[in-house]
This record gives C-alpha cells, structure tokens and sequence, in this order.
C-alpha cells in the first residue's frame, strides 16, 4: 500500500489491529486515583549572590561569577542581591539573564534594600520611586519576586550597634509605632500597582525595623490585603524562639531565606534545627523556593558545600 491508501484505511482496516496492540502494551488503568499527597515534593534551593559577596569577598562582586559557581554547585537558581550590581541598565541586566539562562539556572529572586519609616513625606516618595525601578529590573530580568523592607527609625548609631541591641531600635522622638506603620502601609498601598503592572510579588521581609516581629510583617501584608505583597521569610532574623514566629509567617511566604552560621555568625550564631523547619513550611503547604543565605565565618565555598547538603536533606 502507498502512503494514500495506507492513511485512508487507518479508520477501517488498521483501527482493530492499533486497538489490539495497546491493550497487549497498555496496562489498564487503576479503578481509583492514587492518594494525593502520598510523596514529598523536593523544593528548589537557591542561593543568594550575597553567599558569595557578603559585602567583602570582591572576588565575587560580579553576579556572572557567582552565576558560575551556583551552577557547579549544583544550585536550581539564583537570587539576585541588587546592591551587587554596579550597571542596572536594561543591556546589563538583560546580559545577566541571558547568561542565567545558559547556565539552565532560573533568576527566582531580587534582594532589594528600602525604608519608609520616616516622618519626612519626600523621603518616603524617594523610596517608594526607587523601589519602582526596583520592580523594573526585576521585570527586566524575568524575576518573578522580589524582597523590600519596611526601613528602620535610624535611631542606631550603625548596624554594628542594631546588632548588639538584638535589632531592637529606639523611636524616633515625638512619633509612634502606629504612625510608622502608617507611612509604611501607606507607601506599600502606592506600589501594589506597580508591582501589578510587572507581574512582580514583593515579599516583605522580617528584617528589622517595624519587621522585627510576626505581628509586625503581618499588620502590614494585612492592611495591605493584596497578592502583590506578600512575604519573604528569613529563617535568621528572628533572634529568640524563631520556630513559632516562622510557623505565624510560613502561610503567606512567597520565598524562604535560609541562614546557615558555619564557623559562628558576624554579629550573632543560632543553632537552626532546619528539619523542624522544613516540616512547619510542609505543613503550612509551602511548595516555593528555599535560597540560601551562608553568613558564617568558615571558607565560603565549602561552607555553601555544606549548606546546599543541608537543605537539600530536609526539603
């Protein structure tokens, strides 16, 4: 038979013989369903390019190196740490990406610093345009979420004082909690269209300031009430019983942070049982990414070896 002939007695001729052959090949499909939820899905570990940098290791102040070394680590993705990129114009960043992209590593997420924990009107706006252009390079970069803060009273001489007051921060004189909360919920109200716009989800991390506590990430993500703004979990900035203050964040987590101390920490060490958890975000029905922050003393590439072994064991 030509190829004609052939395709026109497929529905005829060769219909019973096809039919035959798949009942021989095909096992029969199961009377029910297997149970939903009977295997443990592996989370996706990241790694922060801060591992790498620190803010000290100038070896690795280029995000194509630590793009690099993500990649013979092993790593699935990378976040981005903004401060670490000297040209953020659309051709750096766009070259970043597409080295990214040929390492098979996604950008899954962008660090950035702001505050807006200020009785001044113009610095608010300052920070809220900046982190605008923040929400455009992530946009740029196909990242699709995006860490901001709340800022902090400034009260502290420098972070080497915050850190000996365990983050802990006096008020500016003459103004209340309540007022900065205001500025900081009014500011982030004016960015959930922007972030809109790009299809960027901030997470608002407990990072000092008015993030120091659960209660104080969440009156904001609340008060916001929006997708758009939701939270990046650090499993290292809450200094004291940190397992229930991570269980109070972990359903609204769109990133988990996880810290590792190698060697004890710069200002401060805790001993992170990272089984417990791993088994809060499982049961909070976190299914994200895990990016790893190492702020230990010991060598940094061994030390994010170690690290990845870590996570990788629990998630």
């Amino acid at each position: 038979m030509n190829r004609r002939h052939l395709l026109s007695a497929a529905p005829t001729a060769l219909l019973p013989l096809l039919s035959a052959a798949g009942a021989e090949k095909s096992p029969a499909a199961p009377a029910t369903a297997p149970a939903t939820g009977a295997g443990r899905r592996r989370l996706p570990i990241g790694i922060s390019t801060y591992s790498f940098w620190r803010f000290k290791n100038d070896d690795f102040r280029p995000a194509e190196k630590c793009l690099e070394r993500a990649h013979e680590f092993g790593f699935d993705g990378v976040e981005l740490l903004q401060m670490q990129l000297p040209d953020t114009s659309p051709a750096a960043l766009r070259a970043i990406k597409r080295r990214a992209f040929s390492l098979g590593l996604p950008l899954m997420g962008y660090s950035t610093h702001q505050g807006f924990v200020s009785p001044e009107p113009q610095k608010r706006t300052d920070n809220i345009l900046k982190t605008t252009q923040f929400l455009e390079e992530a946009y740029d970069l196909g990242i699709p979420t995006m860490r901001v803060n709340t800022g902090r009273w400034g009260t502290s001489k420098d972070f080497d004082e915050l850190m000996k007051n365990r983050g802990i921060e006096p008020r500016l004189e003459g103004f209340s909690d309540d007022e900065g909360f205001k500025w900081v919920i009014d500011s982030f109200a004016r960015l959930v269209p922007e972030a809109e716009k790009r299809g960027v989800i901030m997470g608002l991390e407990n990072h000092w300031g008015l993030g120091l506590t659960p209660e104080g990430v969440l009156r904001i993500v609340n008060a916001i009430d929006s997708p758009w703004l939701q939270v990046t979990l650090d499993t290292g900035n809450f200094l004291e019983e940190p397992y229930p203050k991570l269980a109070q964040l972990a359903p609204r987590t769109v990133l988990l942070q996880a810290k590792t101390y190698y060697g004890g920490g710069e200002w401060y060490t805790l001993d992170l049982d990272y089984q417990v958890i791993a088994d809060l975000m499982r049961t909070a029905g976190y299914t994200g990414w895990v990016s790893l922050e190492y702020e230990g003393r010991d060598d940094v590439l061994p030390s994010i070896q170690k690290s990845l072994e870590l996570l990788r064991g629990v998630f």
